[in-house]
């Protein structure tokens, strides 16, 4: 897990961020425990003079302070998380109702992970031969191989097979909602009440 301290230097975690394609990057503490933030946002603002050639209105002549210094000065403190296991339609809901790009999950006040909206879109743009060949890998494992059959459109799991009981489709539906790229699982057709 890539972190940052509050004493690195601004210049430093820009250059993680760029380096490493990351939006934003957790700042931890010496027992390696979340104290907060620090984004591209966070990094940039109030980081360029302006330029003297050009002339901008009522504000003109007005010097800015210019952060510099430590990520400790720039970074946000108010952090929104998310613990192992919470559901990832949670987050996502949560990064946008927040306007957050970057939520940090944690265990015990420690930092285990972070997903970013990239992630969220990556797992959506999964190709759908390779989410079918993971959903039909996982069902194999519940009830064995060749029990049904997977086919996936646009991130859609439509199986069919041999799912018997309400409690077989129900099983199946949450194994295939659980691979990265299902949007949605439709097991059979319904059986007869």
């Amino acid at each position: 897990m890539v972190t940052t301290r509050r004493e690195a230097e601004i210049a430093e975690a820009a250059r993680v961020l760029s380096d490493r394609g990351f939006t934003a990057l957790p700042v931890v503490d010496d027992d390696d425990e979340l104290v907060g933030i620090v984004t591209e946002a966070d990094l940039i603002a109030r980081r360029f003079p302006p330029d003297p050639r050009y002339r901008s209105g009522p504000d003109e002549g007005v010097m800015l302070t210019y952060a510099d210094g430590s990520v400790g000065d720039v970074m946000t403190t108010d952090v929104l998380t998310a613990r192992t296991g919470t559901d990832i339609t949670t987050i996502a809901e949560l990064m946008l109702r927040r306007r957050v790009r970057s939520v940090p999950v944690v265990d015990d006040g420690r930092v285990i992970g972070i997903v970013s909206r990239r992630d969220l879109v990556r797992t959506l743009a999964r190709d759908d031969s390779a989410v079918a060949r993971d959903v039909r890998h996982r069902l194999e494992i519940y009830g064995g191989p060749r029990r049904w059959t997977v086919s996936v459109h646009n991130g859609v799991a439509t199986i069919s097979g041999e799912p018997t009981d309400l409690t077989d489709r129900h099983v199946a539906t949450v194994i295939a909602e659980s691979v990265p790229g299902v949007t949605r699982a439709v097991v059979g057709s319904p059986l007869p009440r």
